[in-house]
This record gives C-alpha cells, sequence and structure tokens, in this order.
C-alpha cells in the first residue's frame, strides 16, 4: 500500500477526539463486561457457543469489513469503477449461503473449535497439523495488514507517528480479548459494524449530493473513463484488454469460485463466529444473516470511490502524489464537517480493529487448541489452556507489529490479501470441499492435497507471473490464476493420492461426509426455530436473488 498524499491531514477539533475517546471507553468497558462470561476455555475461544444469530451474524460480516476492505474496495471503485461489485455479489454473497446450507452442519455437529480441527475427524494428524500452522500464519500475516494500513492512514489524517498508531490500536485489541475473549470481540464487532456504517452513509451521501446525483455522477465519468468503467462486465471478454486484467473466465472461477469459496468457508476468522452461536440453526443462519447487509455495503464503499475518480479527476494519474488509496481520505476531507469528521475517523480505526481483533481471535484458538494442546502440552486442566490463550493472544499481537511490515513490500493492500488468499484458503478449500462430498478421499490425499495446492499457488504466481513465463496484465489476475491452478493441482493430487492408499473406514465418516448420517441427525430444533422467517434455506435463497436484482443494472 502507497503512503497516503502528504499534504492530507483532517481538519479534526476537540469534539473529533472528544467521540474517539468515547469510543475507545465503550470498546474497553464492553471487554471488562464480558469477562463475566469467560470461566473456561470453551467460552474464551467460542463464547460457551451461547450466542443467538443476529449477533453473530452481524459480527460474522463486521469481521470481514475491516478498513482495508473499506480503503481497498474504494481505492478499486476509483480504479476499476462498477467492477468492483463483483467481490460482492460474485465473490461473496454465493459462497456465504453455501457456507449457511451446506458446510455449517458439519462443523457444528462434529463440536469442532476450528476449521482445521475438522480435517482431523475427516483425514489425520498430518493434515490437521499442516493446516493448522498454514492458518496460524495466514491469520498473523492478515491481521499484519490491517496494523500497517492503520498506521499510514492515522500517520497521514491526524498526524500521529506510525509507531503510536500501531501500539495504540494493537494494545486496545489486547486488552479486551485478552479479557473478555472471544464473546468480548464479536459484541465489540457489533458495535464495530454500526459505527462503519455511520462513516460510510454520510460520505456516500454527500459524495453524490456534491457531484449532483447518481446522473451527475455516471455523466461525468462516462465522459472521462468511458462506458466500461460503469459497466461490471465492460471489457471483460477473452483476449480484450481491461484495467483489471481479467476475462470473464477468471473472474467467474478465480473470484467467484475458488477465492470467494476458499475465504468465506475455510477462513476460521469468518466460521468461528458462527460456531459460537447458540444452536445449530443459529449456526447456518450467521451467514446468511450477514450475506443481507453485505449484499448493499458495496453501495457504501463503492460510490465514494467512483465519487473521488469524479471530483479527483488527477488521483491516480502519473506524476500525481495522490493515489487511489486516497479516494476516502481524501472524500472526508473535502465533506465532512466536525463531529460528523470524528465519527468517520472513529469509523476507520473500528474497521481497523475489527479486522485485526478477528485474525488475532481466530488465531489464539488455533494455536492453542490445534497446536499446543494437541501436539505440546496435552492432558492439562482447562485453566491452563485458558491462560495460555491469553498469553498466546498477547504473542499474537506483537507478531502481528512484526508482519504489519511485510504489507510494505506490496504496492496496494488488497492484491496482498488476496495473494495470501490464494496461497493459503484455496488449498484448505479444495481438501475441504473433496473431503465433504466424496467418501472415498483417503486419509492420507488431505496433507497432499494441501502441499500440492500450496505450492502451486506460489510457484504460479512468484516463477510463473513475476518471471515473466506467462504474460499476466496485473497482480490481481494474476492472483485469480494463482487460484485456480491451486485448487486444480490439490484437487488432482487428492485424486491421485486416494487411488494407492486406503480409504478411511466408512463406520469413521458419519456425519462428516454429505449423505452420510449425522449422530446427531435426530436433535430436535430449539423452540421457535422452524418458523419461516427463521429458515436458513429461505435466508439464503433470498439474498442470491436479491444479489441478482441489484446485479441487473450494472448487468445490462
Amino acid at each position: 500500500m502507497q503512503y497516503l498524499a502528504e499534504g492530507l491531514r483532517l481538519p479534526t477539533n476537540g469534539l473529533d477526539y472528544t467521540i474517539l475517546a468515547i469510543y475507545f471507553v465503550v470498546v474497553l468497558g464492553i471487554g471488562f463486561a464480558a469477562r463475566a462470561s469467560v470461566k473456561t476455555s470453551l467460552d474464551f475461544f467460542l463464547s460457551g457457543r451461547s450466542l443467538p444469530a443476529w449477533v453473530t451474524g452481524l459480527a460474522f460480516v463486521a469481521a470481514n469489513l475491516g478498513a482495508t476492505e473499506i480503503l481497498g474496495m474504494a481505492a478499486t471503485g476509483a480504479q476499476y469503477g462498477v467492477a468492483v461489485v463483483h467481490w460482492y455479489w460474485i465473490g461473496a454473497i454465493p459462497a456465504m449461503v453455501f457456507l449457511g446450507l451446506v458446510m455449517m452442519p458439519f462443523y457444528y455437529r462434529s463440536k469442532v473449535r476450528s476449521v482445521p480441527e475438522y480435517l482431523l475427524q475427516r483425514f489425520d494428524r498430518s493434515a490437521h497439523l499442516l493446516s493448522s500452522i498454514l492458518f496460524a500464519f495466514a491469520a498473523i500475516l492478515i491481521a499484519g495488514v490491517n496494523l500497517y494500513a492503520l498506521s499510514i492512514v492515522v500517520e497521514a489524517l491526524l498526524g500521529w507517528p506510525q509507531w503510536v498508531a500501531i501500539v495504540v490500536a494493537g494494545l486496545f485489541v489486547l486488552i479486551y480479548i485478552t479479557i473478555g475473549g472471544l464473546s468480548s470481540a464479536i459484541y465489540n464487532e457489533v458495535l464495530q459494524f454500526f459505527v462503519i456504517l455511520a462513516a460510510l452513509i454520510p460520505l456516500t451521501v454527500l459524495g453524490l449530493k456534491r457531484v449532483g446525483g447518481w446522473g451527475g455522477l455516471t455523466g461525468s465519468l462516462e465522459k472521462s473513463h468511458g462506458e466500461d468503467f460503469l459497466s461490471a462486465w465492460g471489457g471483460t471478454g477473452i483476449g480484450d484488454a481491461n484495467p483489471l486484467g481479467a476475462n470473464w473466465l477468471t473472474i467467474i472461477l478465480g473470484l467467484g469460485f475458488v477465492l470467494s469459496f476458499g475465504y468465506w468457508t475455510t477462513n476460521f476468522a469468518e466460521v468461528q463466529r458462527a460456531l459460537s452461536a447458540k444452536n445449530l440453526s443459529a449456526a447456518k443462519r450467521t451467514p446468511l444473516i450477514a450475506a443481507y447487509p453485505k449484499i448493499f455495503i458495496v453501495f457504501a464503499v463503492m460510490i465514494p470511490g467512483l465519487v473521488a475518480a469524479a471530483v479527483f479527476p488527477e488521483i491516480g494519474t502519473p506524476g500525481s502524489d495522490l493515489t487511489y488509496n486516497d479516494a476516502i481520505p481524501l472524500l472526508m476531507q473535502e465533506l465532512l464537517p466536525n463531529g460528523v469528521l470524528g465519527i468517520a475517523v472513529t469509523g476507520l480505526l473500528a474497521a481497523f480493529m475489527a479486522g485485526m481483533a478477528a485474525n488475532v481471535s481466530s488465531f489464539n484458538t488455533v494455536f492453542t487448541t490445534d497446536i499446543w494442546a494437541r501436539y505440546v502440552i496435552k492432558d492439562k486442566p482447562d485453566a491452563y489452556y485458558l491462560r495460555f490463550g491469553r498469553v498466546i493472544t498477547a504473542v499474537g499481537v506483537l507478531a502481528s507489529i512484526g508482519t504489519a511490515f511485510i504489507a510494505a513490500s506490496f504496492s496496494n493492500i488488497m492484491t496482498y490479501l488476496q495473494t495470501l488468499f490464494s496461497f493459503f484458503n484455496v488449498p484448505m478449500f479444495v481438501v475441504f470441499i473433496i473431503g465433504m462430498f466424496w467418501k472415498r478421499a483417503s486419509m492420507k490425499s488431505g496433507v497432499w492435497g494441501l502441499v500440492a495446492g500450496t505450492t502451486a499457488a506460489m510457484v504460479n504466481y512468484f516463477v510463473i507471473y513475476k518471471q515473466g513465463i506467462v504474460d499476466i496484465p496485473t497482480d490481481q489476475g494474476a492472483n485469480f490464476v494463482s487460484a485456480i491452478v491451486g485448487f486444480v493441482a490439490g484437487a488432482v493430487v487428492m485424486v491421485a493420492v486416494t487411488l494407492f492408499t486406503a480409504p478411511r473406514p466408512e463406520a469413521e465418516l458419519a456425519g462428516l461426509v454429505y449423505g452420510t448420517e449425522s449422530p446427531d441427525a435426530d436433535e430436535v430444533p430449539e423452540e421457535g426455530d422452524s418458523a419461516w422467517y427463521r429458515s436458513p434455506a429461505l435466508l439464503g435463497w433470498g439474498a442470491i436473488v436479491l444479489a441478482a436484482l441489484c446485479y441487473l443494472p450494472y448487468s445490462l
């Protein structure tokens, strides 16, 4: 991520800092309030599986709505135009629905405390250990992205030194997660969801007003950027040139299937929120409830990016010190009065903290339950693992500070995140999807699928793309191709290994493979869960239909 423009400073005053201070006090208050409910390691890592669906649903979407997404997607809107909707309506909604309707029953009924633990039950210890290490490493890298992005934004907007911004944000996240565990993180994410919206909505409304409404915005951009800038599919024919550097096939397969499903269905930072729900019905509804705001959040990040492209035509052009990453801060400086400006700054900080907290809380769970308790120090009292979970949380925050500077080597933080997803989430997804739907998949195929998928994705990116063996126009396009290559390689190797190794006894696969009877298949839903408006299937299909209707104007 490039530094924001040197002269970009917000005219904040005492009112804005008061709003920011109130927010930090409330965050810590929620952490201390949640502490009373933390008595066991299950309480600390999964909130005792006691939270209602509406809480876990909002936390699910807030955990993803980090400031890297807000700044990065607004920057993508300013650079690529309406094509940014692909990351939401193709790259999120279908996978969220699939997670809720198909995969959550496997996760929840198996009583796993983490995503890698499912691989232990379905495959073997080697697949479990490798996936745990890969996920823990990726979680720290992604938490570092949030810290790095926060530091450069706060330095540019408020004049704070980078190290101060990193230490302050890291300290607050450390305190409220260490004290209150996942419950503290989730309830703070619910608060952060509304704070983030309170920051984005005024920016969107005032931005549209500035350019003369939607008609004025589209008219201006069509003249300066062409018709394809206002079309989701414009210029994406195979062989056509476009700024995104991707065609419709790589968008649908690379982003819409492999990267999207890999992220939303196996990324424990998201799945952990659903696993903390009070029962299976609530767990299934969690990603479906999150899908509805996700459909419309794209407008709150895309429109400011489009407005910035219209109001500041020099943004991102050669010779200008304004980068696409400046889109949101520029509009904040230009449009927001004091008070509202304080809310917007608070919203950005809340978004950074939500993204970091989601990854740190998932890291401490995986490291404690899947690595430390299973392979290092076994069979200790529960109180030991509760204490260790708090200690490893502090270690995770400190490690995130270190990995924050790895992000500095990438010119765009969203590209960096997509690169990490293609390396770590996609191989895990192919192992999950084959393991869940193919009973014959052998125990040893899991670990070799992970190795092959991760290796193939890295080779494609660092060797085939970076060394110019195959000409791929952009880093983003290379990520889509890497995801496809990693998925195919992992699937082929799993099939090959399965043909030469013994399958797991079918009796041990009950509830772990689609079509096998779960031990809890006769469980009775809690009272009220059968009401039509609580139906996960209805919620899921409703989200898909609504997303499709939203997409229609951009597909014409």
